[in-house]
């Protein structure tokens, strides 16, 4: 059982409402559930679309095929009817009629039905009250859903708005509810926000740019809940710099933006760099150069991460695969940012930062915070401490100011002796920067290898990173019934784990990266860290997010047009 819905309309027509209360009856009723939305850079007008994919079963990914296709404006009958399926609906205003070749048109008094519950701007409740009864739910489950969704002053108009959208059809599909089960439904942004909470953030700094906003006005809403502290900064410049000089205070400190707010805030990463300040930012692309397109999704900052900011120095760059990883991978960076006093980057992006996916409650047993602070022993020496100390490891000992007995903590933006003062010494300035490029070799140590779906030593492998990890993972499970094939999704991306790559690429007879932009950046990555070449990739840069039907086609075609995968 798997079933699709896409929400239609235009900006400002209620889309968003429409779907969450749509999203949440059906996580109410046990289902598993994707969602993801596609929306314009405009404030008015613009054609906005949720994908709301539910099952009995966990699903990684969006769907392209519709079944039921809720359009509140004759934009989305033209743009998305063509997709539904051969038992596929389209429920609409019957203002908006037209003929539609090989599927049933369900053409309702919507509007009219809205101005008689009290007030045109329930419509779109009508048309979920229509859908809802499409798929038998159960309305007397609704109401506690639909209570918490809406104000008192606002609910009762829309209770009798969704009851007249369910009056208005029969039931027309056959669903079999699942117990119920216990799972959380969370964006990728959310998961973000989450897992810094849990890891103890008590300082997030940002500017509101799409598509990482979503992480700041989470952490806001959680303020007087938690304590901590979020400050909307007056740039990104700002951004990153107060969050270098929070955790130089002690604090856990994070940062987020896009790539455009990434490029202005490069120079504070090297400050971050320089003067070993740990610091976790999240990268939350979007295509670019410039403004590019502001709300869709793209993963073409990764070689732009990788070499961000004059100089060389140690950072780790972690592509978050799912909400869940995301969750864990942002615990896990605040403790590696402290561990090695180095910036840590999380790499998302706007389809991972904005679906929602129902996955199972977060664990909390095993999760530590892990601060790496000197102890005792450092503050209350009498010899002078010194900052940055070489060590065999190339961590020195760090001290938080106002908390060391009677050392004084220096930092400097200059190249620096191992007290802290600037020197232009060269001996001094080489003995620094070996220093801190040791980082990289134990980073290596903790890195995690990437996961793999499909089958033992395959003959078609597939490489992919960050977001494609669910859509990757429901081609493989179709496409493993007819081929040998598997595929790595790597999180950690730099420095490059390559055990797993070294085992089962040379064993490979093709490789595909699998990348959501233009130039194969992984791929390039994995030629220059390895010397391993793909055989051929499979791009896409328009904005929209593979699916697993669009991957498995992609693939597919490579098959066909190469020999040694029909082998």
């Amino acid at each position: 059982m798997d079933f699709n819905i896409l929400v239609g309309g235009a900006a400002g027509q209620g889309v968003d409402t429409v779907a969450k209360v749509l999203e949440f009856i059906i996580k109410k009723q046990g289902f598993e559930l994707f969602s993801h939305k596609d929306y314009m850079s405009r404030v008015r007008g613009g054609h906005n679309f949720h994908q709301i994919r539910f099952s009995d079963r966990p699903i990684f990914s969006h769907r392209e095929d519709l079944d039921v296709l809720l359009a509140l404006d004759s934009t989305t009958v033209e743009a998305h009817s063509s997709r539904l399926s051969a038992q596929g609906v389209l429920v609409s205003d019957q203002s908006y009629r037209v003929e539609i070749s090989g599927a049933k048109g369900l053409w309702l008094p919507l509007k009219e039905k809205a101005v008689e519950a009290g007030t045109k701007l329930t419509e779109g409740t009508v048309a979920a009250g229509a859908v809802l009864k499409l798929f038998a739910f159960d309305f007397e489950k609704v109401w506690p859903v639909l209570h918490s969704l809406f104000k008192e002053k606002i609910f009762e108009v829309n209770r009798l708005a969704l009851e007249m959208g369910y009056a208005l059809v029969e039931p027309r599909f056959k669903l079999e509810v699942p117990t119920n089960q216990a799972k959380i439904m969370v964006t990728g942004n959310q998961a973000i926000g989450l897992g810094a909470l849990a890891a103890g953030v008590s300082f997030y700094s940002g500017y509101p740019m799409t598509p990482s906003t979503g992480i700041m006005t989470y952490l806001a809403s959680k303020m007087e809940e938690t304590g901590i502290i979020v400050e909307q900064a007056e740039d990104e410049i700002a951004a990153i710099n107060m969050a270098i000089g929070a955790s130089f205070a002690g604090a856990r400190a994070m940062t987020a933006t896009s790539g455009g707010g990434f490029s202005l805030m490069v120079e504070g990463l090297g400050l971050a760099a320089i003067t070993e300040t740990p610091l976790v930012i999240a990268e939350i692309q979007r295509p670019g150069p410039a403004t590019g397109f502001p709300t869709r999704t793209e993963q073409g900052d990764l070689s732009f991460v990788l070499n961000a900011s004059q100089g060389e120095f140690p950072r780790m760059v972690i592509a978050l695969r799912d909400p869940e990883d995301a969750f864990y991978q942002t615990v896990r960076a605040f403790n590696l940012a402290d561990r090695f006093q180095i910036p840590v980057i999380l790499l998302g992006d706007q389809y991972l930062g904005d679906y929602y996916q129902t996955i199972p409650p977060f664990d909390f047993s095993d999760l530590t915070i892990e601060r790496s602070l000197a102890g005792e022993e450092i503050w209350s020496q009498k010899e002078p401490y010194q900052r940055y100390k070489l060590t065999e490891n190339g961590i020195s000992p760090r001290l938080v100011p106002g908390r060391c007995g009677t050392q004084v903590v220096l930092a400097d933006s200059d190249e620096h002796t191992e007290e802290g003062h600037i020197t232009e010494a060269g001996d001094v300035r080489i003995a620094m920067t070996k220093k801190r490029m040791k980082r990289l070799e134990l980073l290596k140590e903790v890195g995690q290898e990437p996961w793999f779906f499909g089958q033992t030593e395959p003959e078609i492998l597939l490489l992919a990173w960050g977001s494609t990890a669910g859509p990757v993972r429901e081609a493989i499970e179709r496409l493993e019934e007819d081929y040998s094939i598997g595929a790595l999704i790597f999180g950690d991306i730099y420095p490059l784990p390559t055990k797993l790559l070294q085992e089962l690429g040379p064993k490979a007879k093709i490789l595909i990266n699998v990348e959501q932009n233009a130039t194969g950046q992984l791929a390039s990555l994995i030629r220059q860290e390895i010397l391993m070449a793909c055989t051929y990739s499979v791009l896409r840069y328009d904005g929209r997010p593979m699916s697993g039907q669009y991957i498995l086609d992609e693939v597919k075609e490579v098959i066909s047009n190469d020999k040694r995968g029909t082998e």
